[in-house]
């Protein structure tokens, strides 16, 4: 295995290629993200352990949508039809892989968990001395804010500050459970190589971002102004309701269809050979 230096350009490329291998199993993706999120969201909500749980799971997220489109793309790239056209990928198909690889990777998956609950704990740990606890006793003890602390200015800046801090997580994890997967590295290893990665194409990377921020806005005011318009037409608490549950909802879709995107990130950036 080798790094591979792509140019800045690449960036939108990934975007490109995410968008167009979700919308070949939209139903398949949304459903997996879902699924996932479930699982996290419900592990969260155990009483003390929860808030801890709940970052375990992140790497089984992150590799099962990464080889969600993976199947998809190879698919698509590779299947050809008696017609001659690609053949459109089954979503049981993509279940399938994503349950294999799961099962197989589970130990390496686990360890890459633990390790990033560790650095969580310790991120919300350090922000006590910011807010004297207060953020700490949210996160990790599931003690009530009252509308007062969270107003006040101490509480927001240790939650600017716990974001700032998982940024350096979110870079670490990103490669990592792939490498474990397609290229058989340890755990902490894999982490060391994720971050390399991001840092030596940072111009492909930070043009990803911005790409998807661009999506995510364009869709953020279309959906914005769909939602005003039921407001407006419907002039009521269920319209308000159902602008709401339109917003949220395409939210999540566009949350299912950036991490469609990260597998090729993956790909053009490490040589197997």
């Amino acid at each position: 295995m080798k790094l591979n230096l792509v140019p800045a350009r690449t960036g939108a490329a990934w975007v490109r290629l995410g968008l167009k291998t979700f919308w070949r199993q939209p139903l398949a993706f949304i459903s997996l993200f879902f699924l996932l999120m479930a699982l996290i969201s419900t592990v969260s909500l155990l009483p003390l352990l929860g808030s801890v749980l709940a970052p375990v799971l992140l790497p089984f997220m992150t590799l099962g949508l990464m080889v969600a489109t993976s199947v998809a793309y190879t698919d698509n790239a590779e299947g050809i039809g008696t017609a001659g056209h690609a053949q459109r990928p089954t979503g049981s198909a993509m279940f399938v892989a994503v349950v294999a690889a799961m099962r197989t990777e589970w130990r390496s998956l686990v360890k890459l968990g633990v390790i990033s609950a560790v650095y969580f704990v310790f991120a919300v740990l350090l922000t006590s001395f910011i807010d004297g606890g207060q953020l700490a006793k949210a996160y990790l003890l599931d003690e009530a804010l009252t509308p007062e602390i969270m107003a006040s200015s101490d509480f927001q800046v240790a939650r600017m500050f716990l974001m700032c801090l998982n940024l350096p997580l979110s870079l670490a994890m990103w490669h990592a459970p792939a490498l474990v997967h397609w290229h058989g590295v340890e755990p902490v290893k894999s982490i060391f190589f994720s971050v390399v990665a991001v840092f030596r194409n940072f111009g492909a990377y930070a043009l990803f971002g911005l790409a998807w921020l661009g999506v995510f806005l364009i869709a953020g005011i279309g959906m914005g102004l769909v939602a005003t318009v039921l407001i407006g037409v419907g002039g009521g608490g269920a319209a308000a309701a159902m602008g709401n549950i339109l917003i949220v909802g395409s939210a999540l879709v566009l949350a299912a269809m950036s991490m469609s995107s990260t597998w090729f990130t993956f790909r053009d950036s490490f040589d197997p050979n």
